[in-house]
């Protein structure tokens, strides 16, 4: 009998979540659902196949493509793009939670968010400079995540001119969308140091 292992449980449950998504999306004939819920099922499943049938190439491109390979990082990622959809669209309604109903929800998918960045980051560092010491490691990394989030929140703000008020938010929510990844790099800190998931700081 084969055994599942913790990395499997996460991302098949993330999976089958997604699934019933999907068909919720098109019961109710939300295509924006439809489409949402369709690449988060193709995306994670094509890196599935592939972590397991690609080898890691070597040099700049190997570091890039390494937590897309790894495993561990695309469950948690799976978990995130299951939690975020369902608060778009709670399965087997036709809610949206994260849009009209409970707007303040999106920090869940704020702090799920920065987890799996920095995790990405982190791992895309460590593989493109091993010989970096923890601290500067840290550094670098939570750095390159603030950038990332202050960056996406004035896409938003940019966006919000073109759309009738999905993307309209004040400068102390945007503010704390940032706060909130930060809040989720952290627990991933906390993830790698204490329980050496899903990778080890050197």
């Amino acid at each position: 009998m084969v055994s599942i292992g913790k990395v499997e449980v996460a991302f098949f449950g993330s999976l089958a979540v997604l699934i019933l998504g999907f068909f919720t999306g098109l019961y109710y004939r939300r295509v924006d659902h439809i489409l949402r819920t369709g690449w988060m099922i193709f995306y994670i499943s094509i890196l599935y196949l592939a972590s397991s049938r690609v080898s890691k190439p070597e040099g700049v491109l190997g570091a890039l493509l390494s937590p897309f390979l790894n495993r561990r990082i695309l469950a948690v990622t799976a978990v995130f793009l299951a939690v975020h959809a369902s608060l778009v669209n709670v399965p087997f309604t036709n809610i949206d939670l994260f849009n009209v109903k409970m707007k303040n929800v999106d920090i869940i998918s704020h702090s799920l968010g920065g987890l799996v960045m920095w995790l990405m980051i982190t791992e895309i560092l460590m593989n493109l400079k091993p010989s970096l010491e923890r601290r500067v490691l840290l550094k670098y990394s939570f750095g390159i995540l603030l950038f990332v989030g202050i960056g996406w929140e004035v896409v938003e703000w940019i966006g919000s001119h073109f759309t009738e008020g999905i993307l309209h938010e004040t400068v102390l929510n945007k503010t704390r969308d940032v706060v909130m990844e930060q809040l989720g790099a952290l627990f991933g800190l906390w993830m790698v140091s204490w329980k050496g998931f899903p990778f080890r700081l050197p």
